[in-house]
């Protein structure tokens, strides 16, 4: 009896687990917004793009002139004692002293110097400037503007890869969210079916065992239910994820779906060589190797350059045995020079650097033929992919229709008793499985065309 009352309570404490405060919607352009401003992967992108843009600056390029400063400064002191051996002290008229009491000449004394200090002082300018280095420099800074330019085409890759996979994210969400809803009304009918069954067993115009299918069918549509909502906090999971913020925060999503008419579709295919940003890539590094054959080119040419400097010295010396006082000595230097230097030969590397240039801008060729080649099948592939499924959507409306009318037409029958349970249970599984694979199609249909409108380069440029 327990069990019973079980099973009777179980559909309607799902119906209503699932009732919850009514969440804000998150539009699909909220969406996008949240996960161009948080997402981690869009940010180490733009990041990226940052650092070429310094490297491509004035500031990076070798077109500057070089100051160097330097500066010293040194304290010496000594205490130091002088001998003279040999040397004898001598009178004013030059000659010898001698000792008068014994006649002998008088030795030279030695001289003691304490604490005598020196200082000396020092600091200079030096300033180098290339006036031509062989266009090496001229180049290099071509290159590196082409390689911002690149790296702002990778940053837009990984942004356009992480809206695909955002929209992958929201229409699966989307998807749950109709299926939750289906699978409710599924449940409802079900239970309704249980009060139906106990009141016709109570007249005597069934038996136990129409109670106990509707029972299982109860109990089946109510694990599909649970099954459904788990999967759909699993889901809005890993689009907070996607976008950045608290995993469990709650929303709703937009479920109308509007496509792209097929005139502008095929307006966006026309223009894929001007659009599709791995395309756009390959030229990009064509044009980086086709850089760096001049680079190493300018290895042939001399280089001239200027050089400058201005300095002053500053020597402070103590007394010596031979110098009594301090001597100082205040110095101030300019000049100026010019420079050229070529290496005519260099044993052979320059040559070697060109020649392996312009094999890599050779490849470089190739790569870009066989990336055209690749994105041309991508995009016949991605067209074909997203009529079939399109076309699969128009039949799942239908087939909806269908099997709505025919589960109308079932319930009718069924409550006159002309049907049995099992045969209006087939209808009601045949409607729940013709909506959900609607939901299915319409979602699979609208990634298709998003596929097919990154492959263009226009996933960016349209409203979504």
């Amino acid at each position: 009896m327990i069990r019973n009352n079980l099973l009777h309570i179980l559909p309607f404490f799902i119906l209503f687990s699932g009732l919850q405060a009514q969440e804000a919607l998150l539009s699909k352009q909220d969406a996008v917004t949240l996960a161009l401003e948080n997402n981690f992967g869009i940010k180490v992108a733009l990041n990226e793009a940052k650092i070429a843009e310094n490297n491509k600056g004035i500031l990076n390029t070798g077109y500057l002139p070089t100051l160097t400063g330097n500066a010293g400064a040194n304290y010496q002191r000594d205490d130091s004692t002088f001998e003279f051996p040999g040397q004898f002290l001598r009178d004013e008229d030059g000659n010898v002293a001698v000792d008068p009491d014994t006649g002998a000449p008088v030795p030279r004394p030695a001289t003691d110097l304490y604490k005598a200090e020196a200082q000396r002082y020092n600091a200079s300018l030096n300033a180098e400037y290339v006036l031509f280095d062989g266009l090496g420099r001229f180049y290099n800074y071509k290159r590196l503007r082409e390689q911002y330019q690149l790296s702002e085409l990778q940053a837009r890759e990984t942004i356009e890869n992480t809206i695909l996979q955002l929209f992958s994210v929201y229409f699966e969400v989307a998807r749950l969210a109709e299926n939750e809803n289906v699978l409710l009304q599924a449940l409802e009918i079900s239970a309704q079916r249980i009060k139906r069954a106990e009141y016709a067993f109570e007249y005597g115009q069934n038996t136990k065992l129409d109670i106990l299918n509707a029972l299982v069918d109860v109990t089946n549509d109510s694990i599909n239910l649970l099954n459904t909502r788990q999967q759909l906090a699993n889901t809005k999971r890993d689009l907070n994820v996607i976008m950045n913020q608290n995993l469990n925060e709650g929303f709703q999503v937009d479920t109308l779906v509007s496509f792209i008419p097929k005139l502008q579709l095929e307006a966006y295919v026309g223009q894929t060589d001007m659009n599709n940003v791995v395309l756009l890539q390959t030229e990009k590094n064509l044009s980086i190797n086709a850089y760096d054959v001049k680079v190493n080119s300018s290895g042939y040419l001399p280089t001239i350059g200027l050089n400058g400097s201005y300095g002053w010295n500053l020597n402070q010396n103590a007394p010596g045995a031979f110098f009594p006082g301090v001597n100082v000595n205040n110095r101030r230097n300019f000049g100026l020079g010019a420079s050229l230097t070529w290496n005519l030969f260099d044993g052979g590397g320059t040559t070697v650097r060109v020649k392996n240039s312009k094999i890599a801008y050779e490849n470089q060729e190739l790569l870009q033929e066989q990336v055209a080649l690749e994105v041309a099948r991508d995009i016949e592939n991605a067209l074909a992919i997203y009529e079939n499924r399109l076309n699969v959507f128009v039949i799942q409306e239908q087939n909806v229709l269908t099997n709505q009318n025919n589960f109308e037409r079932s319930e009718e029958q069924f409550k006159l008793g002309r049907i049995t349970s099992i045969e209006f249970r087939q209808a009601q599984i045949n409607l729940l499985n013709a909506q959900t694979n609607k939901n299915l199609a319409k979602y699979d249909a609208k990634l298709a065309e998003l596929q097919l409108l990154q492959l263009t380069g226009q996933l960016l440029n349209v409203e979504l």
